[in-house]
């Protein structure tokens, strides 16, 4: 048996594990296109960015963060509670202090009962009132802000070299396991061109 044969695994995973790794540089790799053998060659992200921009921003207006679901977040009336305490404070401190800074005269005449049934009244008409304001100001905002084009804007500058770095980041051990099931796959297949090899001689 020719012992150099079993050198074929070795060099067979070797070329499975480095033809995944160039794979995976070619995501990002090269940032702008180059011209090889007349073929024009970019990185899939560098080439799709805009592409990916788009779609990014048609799901993120729909799917991720929709006006429909910020209106209903800001009119609920169980956070409108949770602010209450805050507004009944300001209330308060208006009635029994602003008011007689830039009013005197009248604050005269306001004892603490008047104070009371005025700041229940104002606290149940802001109750009333509050989630009508809130829905009209998420209507203004959808018709001000466009949220897509917001997204594809942003992510169409967004800097290939930190696409890269945050994919790494978050990703860095699938990349290492696609390298290896590369080097995994070229085992076997050497391992098998040996076996065939030795079988055929």
């Amino acid at each position: 048996m020719n012992y150099w044969l079993l050198l074929i695994p070795v060099i067979s995973a070797f070329i499975g594990w480095i033809t995944n790794r160039v794979a995976i540089k070619m995501l990002f790799h090269p940032r702008e296109p180059k011209r090889f053998l007349g073929i024009t060659i970019q990185g899939i992200f560098p080439k799709r960015q805009k592409q990916f921009a788009e779609k990014l921003g048609r799901v993120v207006s729909s799917e991720f963060l929709s006006f429909q679901d910020i209106e209903q977040k800001i009119s609920d009336p169980e956070n409108l509670k949770k602010i209450m305490p805050l507004i009944e404070k300001h209330v308060d401190d208006f009635l029994r202090i602003r008011l007689s800074d830039e009013m005197p005269v009248i604050s005269m005449f306001i004892g603490d009962k008047t104070i009371d049934k005025l700041k229940a009244s104002f606290m149940k008409e802001i109750e009333l009132l509050f989630p009508v304001v809130m829905k009209q100001y998420a209507a203004n905002l959808q018709t001000e802000l466009d949220l897509e084009h917001i997204v594809i804007q942003k992510v169409s500058n967004f800097s290939s070299d930190k696409l890269e770095e945050i994919l790494y980041q978050i990703m860095s051990k699938e990349f290492r396991f696609v390298e290896l099931i590369g080097a995994f796959i070229g085992f076997i297949i050497g391992v098998l061109q040996v076996v065939i090899s030795v079988l055929t001689s």
